[in-house]
Parts: structure tokens; C-alpha cells; sequence
């Protein structure tokens, strides 16, 4: 969602009209959104199972300021021990925008060769990076010889990505696929400007 009025209540909106622990994900954006406007805003609400097949919701309400990305995900977790409550935290991170360096779109098309221009995807997968999270794949490195038995050491690759959020039209709507495009544009266009 884009919005362009001063301070805008839509982030809070979405996250009701999400259902999931309204109160809490709004008390959380809001103490660390301050008094910076909202410039964009995307909320998106998955279920996911964990291995003993339970099911496990999670909610990404990502807010773009004129000078910050806030990134906040709220979980519910079972009890820790028999009988005992089952309880949620919301974690929320405050990222400058000249931090950002990367903001990566990946859109699935079926069909490609009828796709025309502006059709929606039917399925896009934001990723943010600035560094506080890597992942680090290593492989033993090989000189395409299959005989060779020499120790060639490792190869491998780096690869920054702070958040991922996917949404599909088949799992979360049209309307989502398009929200996540929208707040993908202006977030790129919002770090264009901070780069330094």
C-alpha cells in the first residue's frame, strides 16, 4: 500500500483487518514507528507447521518512513511446559535507509510466452538485506577433471538477506501480490534517494 498523507492510519487498518493479535503487532509498529510518517506499508499474515505438524501463524508488518524501514514479525509460540500459557513476541527492527543495500523482487509468471505487459505475477518474493544476517554455502571446489583426486580447498558464496516475505495469488489474493509489488517500489525508490 502506498499512502501520501502525513501521518497515515492504514498500516493499523491492515494489521486488524489481519486478525492476528491486532493490539499487540499496533502497539509494537507504532512505539517503534514514532512520529516519522508512514510512506508505504505492507502486512502480511502466514500460517506455517513445525515439525510436530502444529499449526503456527506469523505476521511481517513492514512500515517505509522518509528516513527508516521498520521491520516487525510477531509469533505465537505452545507453552513452554505442560498446562502452562501459550504465548506470542513481536519483534520490530528500526533500519536506516542509507543502511539498505540491497532490495531484491523475484516474480513467478506462468505461461511466459502469453505474459503481457502489467499482468500481475502470480507470485513475488521480496528480499531486503543491510547486513545483519548472512548465509554462507560452502562446497569442496572441483577442477572439472572427474578423475582428479587433488584437494582443490572450498568454494562457496555469500549471500545477504536480512527478510524474505512471499506472497502468492493463489495462497494470499491478487490484492496482496499488488500490495507487495507497491511497497517494493517504493522501497527501492526510497533507498535510490539515501544511497551515499
Amino acid at each position: 500500500m502506498r499512502e501520501t498523507r502525513a501521518t497515515s492510519p492504514g498500516w493499523r487498518s491492515a494489521i486488524e483487518r489481519s486478525g492476528y493479535y491486532p493490539d499487540l503487532v499496533a502497539d509494537a509498529v507504532a512505539s517503534t514507528l514514532g512520529a516519522e510518517p508512514a510512506l508505504s506499508y505492507v502486512v502480511h499474515h502466514e500460517a506455517t507447521f513445525d515439525p510436530a505438524m502444529e499449526v503456527r501463524r506469523h505476521l511481517t508488518a513492514m512500515v517505509l518512513t522518509p528516513t527508516r524501514l521498520i521491520d516487525c514479525h510477531t509469533d505465537e509460540h505452545p507453552p513452554a511446559e505442560s498446562g502452562g500459557q501459550a504465548y506470542a513476541s513481536t519483534t520490530c527492527q528500526a533500519v536506516a535507509l542509507s543502511r539498505i543495500h540491497s532490495v531484491a523482487v523475484s516474480r513467478v509468471v506462468p505461461d511466459p510466452q502469453n505474459y503481457r505487459r502489467g499482468a500481475p505475477p502470480s507470485e513475488v518474493v521480496l528480499t531486503i538485506g543491510w547486513g545483519a544476517v548472512a548465509h554462507i554455502d560452502i562446497e569442496p571446489a572441483t577442477c572439472g577433471d572427474e578423475s582428479c583426486e587433488a584437494d582443490h580447498g572450498y568454494t562457496g558464496s555469500v549471500t545477504a538477506d536480512d527478510v524474505s516475505v512471499r506472497v502468492s495469488a493463489a495462497a494470499d489474493g491478487e490484492d496482496a501480490v499488488r500490495d507487495l509489488l507497491r511497497f517494493a517500489q517504493a522501497l527501492s525508490e526510497a533507498t535510490t534517494e539515501h544511497t551515499t
